[in-house]
């Protein structure tokens, strides 16, 4: 099973993270070497969303509030989707 953590960033992010940006991939690579996150990255052109996907709900929560890109608002909204995987590596109702 997958869960899409989606976040919506401020205009000027890119800018903003420098900062932060050690940190967060610090928590990205322990949530990924933990088993819990699959895929990580920001959408580009524009650069105003990121999607992660995870393997449950709680490590998609327990990655949102700790990430300082939440904690220091350079995220404006984020949200959890349950996504239903058909087809891939670890697909929840494999079609093939």
């Amino acid at each position: 099973m997958h869960y899409l953590l989606l976040y919506e960033v401020v205009p000027d992010y890119v800018a903003r993270r420098a900062p932060l940006r050690t940190h967060h991939l610090e928590l990205v690579k322990r949530s990924y070497e933990a088993g819990d996150l699959v895929l990580a990255g920001a959408l580009a052109d524009p650069v105003d969303q990121a999607v992660f996907i995870f393997r449950s709900e709680n490590a998609a929560r327990r990655f949102a509030e700790q990430d300082p890109y939440v904690t220091n608002n350079l995220v404006t909204n984020w949200t959890i989707r349950r996504w239903n995987t058909v087809i891939g590596d670890g697909a929840e109702w494999p079609v093939l």
